[in-house]
């Protein structure tokens, strides 16, 4: 019997995220063709693997049996087709470096800028990646490396080189009674409403720095999915955002403004690279990101 391994990511994705609608738009396809496919590896192996009627969505006792071998041989799969990547680029002399738009800073630029000074043969192409496929896309070889942000939940095979430590603030209405402040703490923040996003709750709650230290519980209001309009939504008094420090020289509103957080911990950036990785070029870059002094 062929299986066809498009079909089982569509199945782990679902049993994954527990709900057809969440799989659905982390996979950049719609619900009802999601659904289709899993039938379709259903109809294959002949038998019923989700439970439908659960909620969440859970497997089946044969997906039960089914799931721990697909997702080996979904690893096998990814790691099989990194190898031939590899070895691909390392025949080639262009990088290619995944950012997420919150990345894509000054010292983003200056890694840039170095390398090329050192392998001036060597061209960069910067390749922009959605939150959740920062380190995925490192892992299965979609990217040489990139520039990565809190929370990486699998480093799985990954190599985390820290680039710099970036303070962190608060983005807050320009008439917010906090806005005039030179620092704020999480206490201070206790009370307020924070923006989500609700496809990616993990990194929600990292910036949101959920728990809190005070144990007071974080209210979530308003989800957002870019920069304009997480700045929108706070410049409407809607709810305010724990952000990079980068952000206000690169994201910039008249009706926001933003305030260092004295307490919260430092986000780290980090060059993201697959372990078993040698080729010159990744080479090349670990040792411009080593070789440049961190905040």
């Amino acid at each position: 019997m062929d299986i066809n391994l498009h079909l089982v990511r569509y199945l782990v994705a679902v049993l994954d995220e527990g709900h057809f609608g969440r799989a659905a738009e982390k996979l950049y396809v719609s619900t009802p063709a999601l659904s289709q496919q899993v039938r379709k590896l259903e109809r294959t192996l002949g038998t019923e693997l989700v439970d439908r009627t659960a909620h969440p969505i859970r497997p089946t006792p044969a997906g039960q049996r089914f799931l721990p071998e697909a997702r080996r041989s979904l690893d096998a799969a990814d790691r099989a087709v990194a190898a031939v990547e590899a070895y691909r680029r390392q025949l080639a002399t262009t990088l290619r470096l995944g950012f997420v738009t919150a990345s894509a800073g000054p010292r983003a630029r200056d890694i840039i800028a170095e390398l090329r000074h050192r392998a001036p043969d060597m061209s960069v192409e910067r390749v922009e990646l959605p939150w959740p496929r920062q380190a995925s896309a490192v892992r299965d070889g979609h990217v040489d490396a990139s520039l990565v942000r809190p929370p990486i939940s699998d480093t799985t095979g990954l190599r985390l080189d820290v680039v710099d430590r970036e303070p962190r603030v608060v983005a807050l209405p320009a008439t917010h009674r906090l806005a005039t402040r030179d620092a704020v703490t999480l206490a201070d923040l206790d009370d307020e409403t924070h923006v989500t996003d609700d496809a990616d709750p993990e990194w929600v709650h990292w910036w949101a720095c959920d728990p809190r230290p005070s144990g007071a519980p974080v209210r979530y209001g308003p989800s957002v999915r870019t920069m304009d309009e997480l700045l929108e939504t706070v410049a409407a008094e809607q709810a305010v955002c724990i952000t990079g420090g980068f952000v206000p020289a690169s994201h910039g509103h008249p009706d926001v403004v933003f305030v260092p957080v004295s307490d919260a911990e430092p986000c780290p950036i980090s060059l993201c690279t697959r372990m078993a990785d040698t080729s010159p070029l990744v080479g090349a870059l670990r040792q411009v990101v080593s070789s440049l002094p961190t905040s």
